[in-house]
């Protein structure tokens, strides 16, 4: 059976009366959903940063080493071209020797040089990577006390927002998915949560904005689903307006005294 656009208007305010609800429970956690979101966010940063630190000492380590294998190599270089002089025919071929060896001897004290360099960068990296940590430390106090704290609030209303997810599980399945679709869009974009609403005293319950009467009469009807023209939120119903106030008795003036 086709389902009438009042009983579409129903299912709509069932749903968003249930999710009006879970909105009261998460107001009451507040922030801390998301200062521990954003703590997470930090400490992983700190975490990828330590990380790098630690890669990038690594690395200057394995260049060190590099650099003391070569100077291994160029002495033995030397001492093999020591050798060698003692055995040569001519000058010509002791000035060759003598260039290489000083050469080998240029390419240890730039070794040298370098290690003594990555070395100070290692030191430079170790203060960061010890600051590092015990900022992260400080932030992984934080995010457990937030974390602890959020529990406890959950755990207090974790029953009630059981039910609810539920119910609202429940009151979805009986909304076709385009409306569906819709609701979420609006809702997802409302600053209050609010995707479908009331008119009262005239105006849309969500943005505040007059309804003309004529559209009073078409939502009262619910021939027609209908959205507010200003913010876009589905109008559901238009709440009924005592007009007449009850009659207060009317103070009469205090006559004149008669002159004398």
């Amino acid at each position: 059976m086709e389902t009438t656009i009042a009983q579409k208007l129903e299912s709509l305010m069932n749903l968003q009366a249930i999710d009006c609800k879970l909105d009261d429970i998460k107001k009451i956690r507040g922030a801390l959903p998301e200062e521990v979101r954003d703590l997470e966010d930090e400490i992983a940063g700190y975490q990828t940063r330590a990380q790098n630190f630690n890669a990038e000492a690594k690395s200057l380590e394995d260049e060190i080493n590099d650099r003391k294998n070569g100077i291994k190599e160029a002495e033995q270089l030397i001492q093999k071209y020591e050798d060698q002089k003692m055995n040569v025919r001519n000058n010509r071929e002791f000035d060759a020797i003598t260039k290489e060896i000083e050469l080998q001897n240029l390419e240890i004290q730039i070794a040298e040089k370098k290690i003594k360099e990555a070395r100070a960068k290692i030191e430079d990296k170790n203060v960061e990577i010890n600051s590092t940590n015990e900022i992260l430390k400080e932030r992984e106090g934080d995010l457990q006390n937030k974390k602890s704290e959020l529990d406890v609030i959950v755990s207090e209303s974790k029953e009630e927002e059981e039910k609810l997810l539920q119910e609202r599980e429940k009151a979805s399945s009986s909304i076709e998915e385009r409306l569906l679709r819709s609701y979420n869009r609006i809702r997802t974009g409302a600053l209050n949560g609010l995707a479908v609403v009331t008119v009262r005293r005239g105006a849309c319950g969500g943005c505040f904005n007059v309804v003309p009467p004529q559209r009073q009469v078409d939502i009262k009807e619910r021939k027609k689903l209908i959205v507010c023209e200003h913010c876009g939120r589905i109008l559901a119903n238009v709440e009924l307006q005592v007009e007449e106030e009850k009659k207060k008795p009317k103070r009469k003036r205090a006559t004149k005294a008669a002159s004398k």
